[in-house]
């Protein structure tokens, strides 16, 4: 027995038209009816409390503002971007704050993270007043509890007191975390920021009572003009001078910034609310902890060693790394003690190289069923993103279209021709999009008839402007659909440790270290770079300098960048720098030395410049021959 539709009364959607809409205004006499997706498409109302009342666009709540005293745009007070200070659907104000604005976006997902007992007014932390009109505002406020409540052991690290030697010359024989308390060897920690800390004796403290602050501390308290009031105490005369006592090493901590700066550097930023990619990953090196996990890698097999080292079952990527070097040959069992950086900048080259990914400069990733079926390209992502966390160097090698999935999704991106590696389909392509007729158009078609179905581009051609449709088609499946499966597996592996999550939230800043080469390194670069912690021979430092000069110039046979590997084991310069900080001394003997563990390197003392420049040239190009040498029977890997 048939039933028509219009019997069963089923009511259509006002939005698409479509049967099924559940949902209808509650406003007297009004009809119309839609479903919840479109409802928020069209900006309708749903609230959810009380009898879950749903409004339509044209009679939903609004915030009725008596006056606009507002010229200038405000920021929104939870992502801080600038907006209009005019109530909208888009745009809400706080019951109880005047001048707190907020995106209702900005305002649901932090509904959603606070839940019921922590959702309250960003300004006053009023609650009440607040909810009752982000309820009515149709905001959906969770009976939970607030997400950061529900991480196992989320403010551990709180409990933790920092107990290392940051002075750049720790006296204490039993290392920088040696602690015994009510001793010389108790360590104290800077009054200002707690977050660095001194053996006693090292700073030549006569008690734990004094007080004492860490360089970077003090050159705040300096600037701002009250170091003199700061300053409580004086170093005693001993045979420690004052630069050892504050020569601390590089600090683990975010640069700090007065309010006022901080205000400035927002309105610098305006609406697009740019990071700086340094900051950011310091943020994510956040969660490094001081646990440590060794890998033993062998050179000659850079790839294989890290995976090995990373798919162990008791690796964790959120503990410190150390290298520790050792070759298969070597029947002792031999281990070498090894740079992090270097580790993983040849990590990232391995990379770059590996059959994973397609292209020349500009890169995207490859369909390899073996590497699929070994979870390579989950590996890869992982490994990506412990490089990063880790002060590993900027990859450097994606394609903006690559980069685009990863941010907005396969969906939103659109390819480019110069994505094709294979010459093939490129021709394919170039010769579908210059067909000049449609009789050329449809001879393609039926030439290239057996791909196009074997692909899923076949398609209906009534005119010539078809040919550009056709183009695009399979130039997505070329480049998106056909690796759909690497793309997942890789995107997996690069949400390790939060990176693919900050990369979507700052794809501006993270883009140029992912599409883009670091900048060519110069003399000025490199001498800022590398810093004199000790007293140096005053000629040797002014060859170094005229080296630096010589080499830039071209009148040397090594590069910038031969110099820098010599002495960190990095082609370019980290997106969060080196750590620890490059440094130099001069030492006499007749060629350099280049200690990566350490990011020194040890200047020749000669007598002239030329003698000077022959023996650096010398050194650096004859270690890095011998080095890749020993590395190229794996390079092709």
């Amino acid at each position: 027995m048939k039933v028509s539709l219009e019997a069963h009364r089923i009511p259509k959607c006002c939005i698409c038209k479509k049967t099924g809409a559940s949902i209808g205004c509650v406003a007297p006499r009004c009809k119309r009816s839609y479903h919840f997706p479109c409802g928020l498409q069209r900006e309708c109302i749903f609230q959810f409390t009380g009898n879950f009342a749903s409004f339509c666009w044209n009679h939903r709540p609004v915030q009725i503002i008596t006056s606009n005293n507002y010229r200038d745009s405000l920021p929104c007070t939870i992502c801080l971007e600038f907006i209009e200070p005019i109530p909208t659907y888009s745009i809400l104000r706080s019951p109880c704050c005047k001048n707190a604005w907020f995106h209702r976006d900005c305002l649901q997902v932090q509904a959603i993270n606070a839940g019921v007992f922590f959702f309250r007014c960003t300004i006053c932390n009023n609650s009440d007043i607040f909810q009752e009109e982000m309820l009515r505002m149709g905001i959906h406020i969770p009976e939970k509890d607030a997400s950061w409540e529900l991480e196992e052991n989320a403010y551990q690290e709180l409990l933790q007191h920092y107990e290392h030697c940051d002075v750049r010359r720790c006296r204490c024989k039993e290392g920088r975390d040696y602690n015994v308390p009510d001793s010389k060897w108790e360590i104290k920690r800077c009054q200002c920021c707690g977050s660095r800390g001194t053996h006693l004796a090292c700073s030549s403290l006569q008690s734990w009572e004094q007080n004492w602050e860490c360089l970077e501390c003090r050159g705040i308290l300096y600037n701002s003009g009250d170091f003199q009031k700061a300053k409580k105490h004086t170093l005693p005369n001993t045979n420690v001078g004052i630069t050892d006592c504050l020569l601390e090493e590089s600090s683990p901590k975010l640069p700090r910034q007065s309010p006022g700066a901080q205000r400035k550097d927002l309105l610098r930023q305006g609406s697009k609310f740019r990071r700086d990619i340094s900051t950011l990953i310091i943020e994510l090196g956040f969660q490094i902890k001081k646990k440590t996990k060794r890998l033993f890698i062998n050179k000659a097999n850079i790839w294989n060693s890290a995976l090995d080292g990373f798919r162990n079952q008791n690796f964790n990527p959120s503990y410190t790394i150390e290298i520790a070097y050792v070759n298969e040959n070597d029947h002792f069992g031999k281990e070498q003690p090894g740079s992090k950086q270097e580790f993983l900048s040849l990590l990232m080259q391995q990379l770059e190289n590996s059959p994973l990914f397609e292209g020349s400069l500009s890169k995207n990733l490859s369909l390899n069923s073996q590497a699929l079926k070994e979870n390579l390209y989950y590996e890869a992502g992982k490994m990506l993103a412990i490089s990063l966390v880790h002060g590993g160097p900027s990859p450097g090698f994606f394609s903006k279209t690559l980069f685009n999935c990863l941010v907005y999704g396969p969906e939103s991106t659109q390819p480019i021709l110069d994505d094709v590696s294979d010459f093939d389909v490129a021709q394919i392509i170039i010769r579908i999009n210059t067909a000049a007729t449609m009789t050329d158009l449809n001879s393609l078609i039926n030439e290239y008839y057996n791909y196009l179905e074997l692909i899923g581009c076949l398609r209906l051609i009534t005119s010539l402007s078809d040919k550009y449709m056709l183009a695009k088609d399979i130039l997505v499946y070329h480049v998106i659909k056909r690796v759909q499966a690497p793309f997942e597996s890789f995107k997996q592996g690069l949400k390790t440790l939060g990176v693919l999550e900050k990369i979507q939230t700052y794809p501006e800043a993270f883009c140029n270290i992912f599409c883009h080469k670091p900048e060519n390194l110069s003399t000025k670069i490199l001498s800022d770079l590398f810093t004199v912690h000790t007293l140096s021979d005053v000629q040797a430092l002014g060859f170094w300098n005229s080296y630096l000069q010589a080499v830039e110039d071209g009148k040397s046979t090594v590069t910038m960048e031969d110099i820098l590997i010599f002495a960190t084991g990095c082609s370019s310069i980290p997106p969060a720098g080196f750590k620890p900080t490059p440094s130099i001394e001069c030492l006499h003997m007749d060629f350099p030395v280049g200690n990566k563990c350490n990011n020194c390197l040890a200047l020749p003392i000669t007598s002239t410049y030329k003698e000077f420049q022959e023996n650096m040239d010398f050194a650096i190009k004859n270690t890095l021959r011998l080095e890749k040498e020993e590395n190229s029977h794996f390079i092709g890997h």
